[in-house]
């Protein structure tokens, strides 16, 4: 079936729905389980032994894997208004120095420059210091090289077009660092290199029938076990999460904000169309029908993207209400009593398995930044306030 009659089939199914449904989320159990969750995460960040794969990503202090966890956090903590994690929040940033990861270079070792960013102004000069070097490193270097995917000449798997930003998780993990960069410092060349460089990035990955991004140009011509192309469900998602994350940092009046809101709405009808009858979206998102295994992290950032267009009049609350409601359900099912989210699929870059005891801290992160659009979304009318 076509992807525009399965979004059509899907809006009419959400309207109908959101009819008749009648949804139970409330303030206080959104908070209570986002509170949860963090004080469990926030007790289990010096050992790492409940990860099963790829433990070293995970204890680097300043690599991607627990910044996408303090992006969540810094959100959950300010949407609150009670900066009751401020302090963990702060202590994270003095803990690193205010320094990027180690290949300053890497979109990977830039995302925990939004947690900095979020914490200072321009007054914070001293704070401000470390990554702004760095980024002005980035802009003198001026890198032009090919996005094209291929190992480099010393046969590394990562290859020299990740000094740009070749793959979709990318565009999650750098543009709102750099746009960020250019509000606080009111030099408006970080903000413009993020938009070009996003740009750049979509106009090669971004599929224009499906409204969905290729997560690197290995996978232009792959197909899944059940001949579908491969959309991978946490990398749509790193790119949807941050479309809000990037579009709140222009300024109003930007000339490129009407064109990524347009672009964020072709993706989020894109993904209201190939949700799981659970709820959730499959990793292999075209395989949805085959293979819907939940997953917990792609459909947190799915999540929090929807809600935060509704709650902004940015999409109808009629088509998506449904989505919303039961895409967040569906999330939540999966926090344990003891604070932990499963279904968590491990760290890879195309979909796989995923078992009922996988967590990782990104995932946590997805869990914060919907909790943080959920907190405030007026289910009952399937609109919001």
């Amino acid at each position: 079936m076509k992807l525009f009659l399965k979004i059509l089939l899907a809006s009419i199914i959400v309207l109908m729905l959101g009819c008749s449904h009648n949804p139970t989320i409330t303030s206080q159990q959104v908070q209570s389980h986002a509170d949860r969750l963090v004080n469990w995460q926030l007790k289990h960040m010096d050992e790492f032994d409940y990860i099963r794969t790829f433990r070293d990503h995970t204890a680097q202090p300043d690599g991607w894997v627990q910044a996408a966890f303090y992006i969540g956090l810094i959100r959950w903590n300010n949407t609150g208004g009670q900066d009751r994690y401020l302090s963990a929040l702060q202590k994270k940033a003095e803990a690193n120095r205010w320094q990027l990861g180690p290949l300053y270079w890497h979109a990977d070792d830039q995302a925990i420059a939004q947690l900095y960013l979020a914490l200072i102004d321009a007054s914070d000069s001293q704070k401000l210091a470390p990554t702004q070097a760095k980024f002005d490193d980035i802009l003198a270097y001026g890198a032009d090289n090919s996005l094209e995917f291929i190992r480099d000449d010393s046969g590394q798997a990562e290859g020299t077009c990740q000094r740009r930003w070749c793959w979709s998780d990318a565009l999650f993990m750098a543009p709102p660092a750099w746009a960020a960069m250019s509000r606080i410092s009111g030099d408006e060349q970080y903000l413009d290199y993020a938009l070009t460089e996003f740009w750049a990035t979509t106009d090669y990955l971004f599929d224009p029938t499906y409204h969905l991004y290729y997560r690197d140009s290995r996978f232009f011509d792959r197909a899944s076990e059940h001949g579908n192309k491969v959309f991978w469900s946490r990398g749509n998602g790193w790119v949807f999460a941050g479309l809000p994350l990037l579009i709140e940092q222009l300024p109003e009046n930007h000339p490129d904000r009407h064109k990524l809101i347009a672009h964020y709405r072709k993706m989020a009808y894109a993904f209201s169309a190939l949700q799981t009858a659970e709820g959730l979206w499959a990793p292999s998102l075209l395989d949805n029908d085959y293979a819907p295994l939940p997953e917990t992290s792609g459909s947190g950032f799915v999540v929090f993207g929807l809600a935060w267009g509704v709650n902004r009049g940015l999409l109808p609350a009629a088509d998506f209400n449904h989505v919303i409601v039961s895409g967040w359900q569906a999330i939540d099912k999966r926090l344990t009593q003891e604070g932990w989210l499963g279904w968590v699929q491990q760290v890879g870059y195309a979909p796989d398995k995923v078992h009922a005891e996988d967590t990782q801290l990104y995932g946590s992160g997805a869990y914060l930044l919907a909790a943080s659009e959920m907190l405030h979304y007026d289910a009952g009318n399937a609109s919001a306030r």
